[in-house]
């Protein structure tokens, strides 16, 4: 564990590298709740110059769990950045020519006000007195961001999973400020089965004696076994089956026989154990419960009478969605419902299906199909806007090879 890691949450957010800034201190920002903010505070990284026309920016929205270290070495784990593969010199996202922007969302625990900051009517850290946030409410202080930026017109906002719900809102209601949208492993609302999955994960946070409902802050301690146990469950969704299989089969972990006891016996149960105590090192409990129901409340057609059409009618922005046949949590069938709006609002609409084992983590991973049609979507629209284009850099097989700890 990092030395940043095992700060207090206070602590490590002050020593964090990259960006802060306050927004809506005139004037509060009213969320979907009716509930008002302000100030706000957005922590964010950018990657790569900003153009004199300010013309090559794009937006990175994050998923569930991810922050706005998406490239680089990530300052509370030392690993590399979420999207590392995708965000960098020569990557899809190429630094050389764009500028990139990624934001903590709002409701998030990595700088971005949250549950875990402090509330100035108290003087103490929110807890379940902060205001429940939705995916519209994460867009709306992204914009503010993007106003102080002064950046107008987005070349592109990408995301997968929650962070395409976030694409999804951003393509709906500012199509003004966005030239094309790229929504990747996501669906236009959040289904029974997915709701289902985010209620155990709470629900093992909420029964860990140290969550104290929500104000463990006041005993320093934290509901790390619950938060373990919520990571793990969710972990198992962002898999599939064959992936599992093929990575661990029903192999032994450092032992040659069964220990007939609850030791983690199997390699999978080692590697689920790890991933749910490394998790909460650097996640604030209360923030993975408010963001888990933000991605529950998401539906997106049901803002415009219930019509998904409606939503991209007469929309300027040309869209690219793409799916994994593995993945069943977000699968193919929510990407192409997407689609088929698009298609009867007469959207610029582009859609791959991408053949892999790998689940839902594979928007994270190195997937060249993927990774070569984003490209060649963003090289059209450089040409269409008169700038540079540049081959796709191949990428390291060492690289290739590290599918572990990414961040969904």
């Amino acid at each position: 564990m990092s030395a940043l890691a095992s700060a207090s949450h206070l602590e490590r957010i002050e020593r964090l590298p990259g960006h802060r800034v306050v927004l809506a201190e005139d004037a509060p920002l009213r969320l979907v709740s009716g509930a008002e903010l302000s100030p706000i505070t957005v922590a964010y990284q950018t990657y790569g110059t900003l153009n004199a026309e300010k013309s090559n920016a794009v937006l990175v929205c994050h998923a569930l769990t991810g922050d706005q270290f998406a490239a680089g070495v990530h300052p509370v784990t030392g690993k590399a950045g979420w999207w590392s593969l995708m965000v960098g010199p020569g990557r899809v996202l190429d630094t050389d020519r764009f500028f990139v922007v990624c934001a903590n969302v709002l409701g998030g625990c990595m700088g971005t006000t949250g549950p875990a900051d402090v509330n100035p009517a108290s003087g103490e850290p929110w807890g379940l007195d902060f205001p429940v946030v939705t995916v519209a409410d994460m867009v709306e202080a992204q914009r503010l961001l993007l106003d102080r930026l002064g950046i107008d017109k987005l070349l592109a906002v990408i995301g997968g999973s929650m962070g395409g719900m976030q694409v999804l809102e951003w393509a709906a209601k500012h199509p003004e400020r966005v030239r094309a949208a790229i929504a990747l492993a996501t669906a236009s609302h959040h289904t029974a089965q997915n709701i289902a999955f985010h209620e155990i994960g709470r629900q093992a946070i909420m029964a860990d004696p140290d969550w104290e409902g929500g104000a463990y802050f006041r005993s320093g301690r934290k509901p790390r076994r619950g938060l373990a146990v919520a990571r793990m469950t969710a972990h198992v969704t962002y898999l599939s089956e064959p992936a599992l299989h093929r990575k661990f089969g029903r192999k032994l972990q450092d032992r040659a026989r069964l220990s007939y006891g609850f030791d983690a016996d199997f390699q999978v149960e080692s590697y689920l154990r790890y991933q749910g105590k490394s998790f909460v090192d650097r996640f604030d409990a209360n923030a993975y419960l408010y963001i888990t129901r933000a991605m529950d409340y998401f539906d997106l057609a049901a803002d415009y009478g219930g019509r998904l059409a409606a939503a991209f009618a007469d929309s300027p922005v040309r869209f690219c969605v793409a799916s994994f046949t593995s993945d069943w949590l977000f699968p193919t069938s929510e990407a192409k419902r997407i689609v088929q709006a698009l298609n009867a609002a007469a959207a610029d609409v582009s859609f791959v299906e991408i053949d892999t084992d790998k689940g839902h983590d594979a928007f994270l991973l190195a997937e060249p199909e993927l990774h070569a049609t984003l490209h060649g979507f963003l090289s059209a629209e450089c040409e269409r806007l008169g700038l540079a284009t540049a081959p796709l850099a191949l990428l390291d097989p060492e690289e290739i090879g590290q599918t572990e700890d990414r961040v969904t």
